[in-house]
């Protein structure tokens, strides 16, 4: 699964050099830049910024069968381990009277968070934040406790984070933007800041020919190219060619009904 959120923040942008900037306000660059983010986040399939996002996980155990103490029988009638077993429409394979997964021979108490995680800022158990070491993420999804201990069963989603019986992630989830990405917003946020200042600028105009005072102007119409999703500026569209070929609308998604839930508190 796939967290889909919008550009969070503006790109870190390389200006060019040519850019003048002298006669825009910070609020004016700074309402190109925002601008030239979005439109640059879409056109690339949403794949590139930062966001931070506060995460509500609820606990899917590798069976609904609840066996006393969460472990499997250490022995039935007549049958040694591993057994293979018939649960809910699964074949499962139940071994050392526990649940193991993948290639482990230990028991990994891991959550399941929507891909891909940059970095996690903080856990709370209990309202406490967790210390830094006694877990990792793996697979950019993949957040694994390694204190010894297990993640909560439960996670009152009726209390905030702050109190006793709740647990949460906080993490930065994307990709950070490429230096191709930052050269490519800083040409288009440029462009922006030209036509809000009333200057001269290169982004494309829909009129194909034009006169006026006796001189004849011509202009290619760039419909198609825009259609295409592209601008007809160098690097922008150099950047959206070299990410985004294919014209993806957004990041590709995977639904599983059956998954592990969280629920999304925060931003």
């Amino acid at each position: 699964m796939v967290l889909q959120t919008g550009p969070c923040t503006p790109w870190d942008a390389i200006w060019p050099q040519s850019c003048d900037l002298s006669t825009a306000t910070p609020a004016t660059t700074g309402y190109a830049l925002q601008a030239a983010t979005e439109v640059l986040w879409s056109l690339s399939g949403q794949r590139f910024g930062l966001c931070t996002v506060t995460l509500r996980p609820c606990r899917r155990e590798c069976s609904e069968v609840p066996w006393p103490g969460g472990q499997w029988p250490a022995t039935w009638p007549g049958q040694t381990y591993p057994l293979p077993v018939w649960i809910n429409g699964e074949w499962l394979n139940l071994t050392c009277g526990v649940c193991l997964q993948g290639c482990s021979c230990a028991t990994i108490s891991e959550a399941v968070l929507p891909a891909p995680v940059y970095d996690i800022i903080q856990v709370k158990l209990d309202g406490s934040p967790m210390v830094t070491g006694s877990y990792r993420v793996d697979d950019y999804r993949l957040l694994v406790r390694t204190d010894g201990d297990t993640w909560p069963t439960c996670n009152n989603l009726a209390l905030a984070d702050t109190e006793v019986g709740t647990w949460s992630v906080t993490a930065r989830f994307g990709e950070v933007p490429t230096t191709l990405a930052s050269i490519a917003v800083g040409e288009l946020a440029c462009e922006f800041t030209k036509a809000l200042t009333g200057a001269e600028c290169q982004l494309p105009y829909t009129v194909t020919s034009l006169v006026r005072q006796g001189v004849s102007l011509t202009f290619d119409n760039p419909s198609e190219e825009l259609k295409n999703g592209f601008t007809g500026l160098r690097f922008v569209d150099m950047f959206i060619n070299t990410y985004n070929p294919g014209g993806l609308r957004s990041r590709s998604r995977v639904y599983d009904i059956d998954g592990p839930g969280f629920r999304l508190t925060g931003t």
